[in-house]
């Protein structure tokens, strides 16, 4: 019958919209109506603690509650109940996988919020807070609480054989965390990478990521970086590895000069191994097999304590290790030593000091030689006469301006205390009148005679007497010393011109003396005029030697 109604009295589009609006609003009410407050989820690690809060808010007191419960739901239709509490009977904890770990933290219908220690991955789920109340019936509030796990990573290299194919050289795991990480590879390498999971027990992730190539010995120590990203850390996990990539040995030999001399004695040759692993064994042999009595090895080193023909030969070097062996051969030369290099350092010090000796003795010579000189230079002027600057004059007299004396002692009759032993040879004079005609006389040299003479007589000897015995005083012969003026005017003879030059000009050491005085004042002028050697002679300063 009510169908029949429904049929005659169809109801109109306005009215359903008003109905839809009404059952809306019904909804929107009973929503918040929500009296059970509690967190709509939350985070923990293992072995931590969370509180899961809850709390019955009634707006007019008209509510009665009865009780209170907690309801754990791991998987989707699993429910336990873990925890209750009634205001009669207290608190309770049927189930045994939270016994001791779940606590009340208000003794109170109103607020019946718990505290999970000890926490696991497998407490991850939704956790209810249900109320049995009156007149409404049950009332509840869901938490989901999320257990996550930092991943446990690492990184290491898988040691492989140099070869052909794409094989597995470095390995990195994110184990046992939540959620899964993300593994990535940063390299120059021109391989390739792959990535596998693994779901625990307990909820957890455990990512694996390989890294694969073609290995080649170069690619033995070269460098790949794994990088793990996940939600528990901070920054990204990075790590570095270093490939290890084992090959046999290549070989070469070192150290040969192509400076072998006989005699040599720090030749040396160096086997030199590039392998992975290090190599087991390294042997050292010739062309005859046997090596030669003046070598010896250490290793990879072969050294030759003395080069002589023995060693020119053909060496080889042969070095294994786990993957194979590799060997390296050399032909050394002996040849000639050209000089004996332990002599060396001998030669080249005599010859410095040869050279050192030689400068010693040239710079030894030149001064004795500037001094010989020197001594030779000096002379003693007579005091009142003025020294003439040209060869003619008008100066009277009994004797002109030219006197010469030309005298010849022995050098090697002097004695030790510088005394000549035989002074008797001639003496020359060269006298000049007036009139410029002059002669040459001899006059002899008994200069014993004479000192008898004037000894006989009392007369004291003249300065010529002195000269010719050699027994003049150190003081003495300091008065006839010639200051440092006459070396520079005997300098100045080399400016001087010849006798066929026109001028008829003598060095101003040979300008004669035109005096007045008798031939006892030309006797002094000639006392004077001499100059004692070093080899007991006396010879005249002025004198002209043909």
């Amino acid at each position: 019958m009510a169908r029949d109604y429904a049929a005659r009295c169809p109801v109109s589009p306005v009215r359903s919209t008003w109905l839809v609006v009404a059952a809306v609003l019904l909804t929107a009410q009973d929503i918040g109506a929500q009296k059970v407050r509690v967190d709509d989820e939350l985070e923990a690690y293992p072995t931590e603690s969370v509180e899961l809060h809850c709390q019955f808010v009634d707006g007019g007191g008209r509510t009665k509650l009865t009780q209170v419960s907690w309801i754990w739901e791991p998987v989707d239709g699993q429910r336990d109940n873990i925890a209750v509490y009634h205001p009669t009977y207290g608190q309770s904890f049927p189930n045994l996988f939270f016994k001791d770990r779940v606590v009340f933290l208000h003794n109170s219908l109103e607020n019946p919020s718990i505290r999970i220690s000890n926490l696991r991955m497998a407490d991850a789920g939704r956790y209810t807070c249900e109320y049995a109340t009156y007149p409404s019936g049950n009332e509840q509030g869901t938490t989901t609480l999320i257990m996550l796990a930092k991943p446990k990573n690492t990184a290491n290299e898988v040691t492989v054989q140099a070869g052909t194919k794409s094989v597995v050289v470095a390995e990195c795991v994110a184990a046992e965390g939540k959620p899964a990480a993300t593994i990535k590879w940063l390299t120059s390498l021109g391989g390739n990478h792959s990535t596998s999971t693994t779901n625990g027990p307990d909820g957890t992730v455990t990512v694996r990521s390989s890294y694969r190539l073609v290995p080649t010995p170069a690619d033995n120590g070269r460098e790949v970086t794994c990088m793990v990203e996940q939600r528990t850390q901070e920054r990204p996990w990075a790590r570095t590895v270093r490939l290890s990539v084992e090959y046999p040995p290549s070989v070469s030999i070192e150290g040969y000069d192509n400076n072998w001399y006989v005699g040599r004695s720090d030749a040396m040759l160096v086997c030199v191994a590039n392998s992975n692993p290090e190599p087991t064994t390294v042997t050292w042999t010739t062309a005859s097999g046997s090596l030669p009595e003046t070598v010896v090895v250490d290793g990879n080193k072969l050294m030759v304590r003395k080069v002589n023909d023995a060693v020119n030969t053909t060496f080889t070097c042969e070095v294994k290790n786990k993957h194979g062996a590799s060997r390296h051969q050399i032909t050394t030369i002996v040849i000639e030593a050209l000089e004996d290099p332990s002599s060396a350092g001998v030669v080249a010090g005599a010859v410095i000091g040869s050279l050192l000796a030689l400068i010693l003795v040239i710079a030894l010579i030149t001064v004795l030689l500037t001094h010989s000189r020197r001594q030779q230079r000096r002379g003693y002027p007579s005091s009142g006469d003025s020294i003439a600057t040209g060869s003619g004059g008008s100066n009277g007299g009994e004797y002109g301006n030219k006197a010469r004396l030309l005298f010849s002692g022995s050098g090697n009759n002097s004695s030790k205390n510088g005394t000549s032993a035989n002074n008797n040879g001639p003496i020359y004079t060269y006298r000049e009148g007036c009139d410029a005609t002059g002669t040459l006389t001899e006059k002899a040299n008994d200069f014993h005679h004479h000192h008898l003479h004037h000894a006989s007589t009392g007369n004291p000897p003249s300065s010529h007497d002195i000269l010719l015995s050699g027994e003049m005083g150190e003081a003495e012969r300091r008065k006839f010393d010639l200051d440092d003026s006459m070396e520079d005017e005997e300098e100045r003879y080399d400016r001087f011109g010849g006798v066929g030059g026109g001028g008829n000009m003598l060095p101003p050491a040979y300008h004669v003396r035109r005096g007045h005085g008798s031939e006892e004042e030309m006797d002094v002028y000639l006392d004077d005029d001499m100059e004692s050697q070093r080899d007991g002679s006396v010879i005249s300063r002025t004198a002209i030697y043909v």
